[in-house]
């Protein structure tokens, strides 16, 4: 069967950006499942995988712009210090934060005498990415997992501990 939208693929991968840094991998843990067409993977990486099938292998270069984006230096900050009054802060540590544009993820890129400077981009925008890919199984997902969106573990639904659902029945 071969990759195409609303099917559930399983895969290992490992990325590396341009200098041959080693970034995330799966294969020494459990692989990635999701449904083609979800969202749950970059524009770059889906997209090469149309059409692959299981037992294919693959390296793929991905485009920060096919990626996590380019960075905007709009979406870093200085906020005042006070903000983080009685919190041991240092550079690295992520903050949810509410935004105009809805909560996002900042990180503290700086820390200064009055001001602490924080990151709204994603870590691994403007990064130019290589994946090395290894499709496990493709399958049709099935009315339940696409109705909400994300993939079943063994036994339905209720599989995983942090899952839940809305007052509506679907998953959140």
């Amino acid at each position: 069967m071969k990759i195409a939208q609303q099917k559930v693929v399983k895969l290992h991968y490992s990325v590396m950006d341009k200098d041959n840094n080693a970034i995330d991998s799966s294969f020494d843990n459990e692989p990635l499942e999701f449904i083609i067409g979800s969202g749950f993977l970059i524009p770059g990486l889906e997209n090469a995988l149309i059409d692959k099938q299981a037992g294919d292998t693959f390296t793929v270069e991905v485009a920060a712009k096919d990626g996590y984006g380019e960075r905007h230096d709009g979406l870093m900050q200085a906020v005042p210090k006070s903000m983080f009054d009685g919190m041991d802060i240092e550079v690295g540590m992520q903050f949810r934060a509410t935004t105009d544009d809805g909560e996002q993820t900042v990180v503290i890129i700086d820390i200064q005498e009055d001001d602490v400077i924080v990151d709204g981009n994603h870590p691994l925008s403007g990064i130019d990415l290589t994946f090395d890919v290894e499709v496990l199984e493709v399958r049709d997902a099935t009315e339940e997992e696409l109705a909400h969106g994300h993939v079943h573990g063994e036994g339905g639904c209720g599989s995983h501990h942090d899952h839940k659902h809305d007052e509506n029945g679907g998953c959140c």
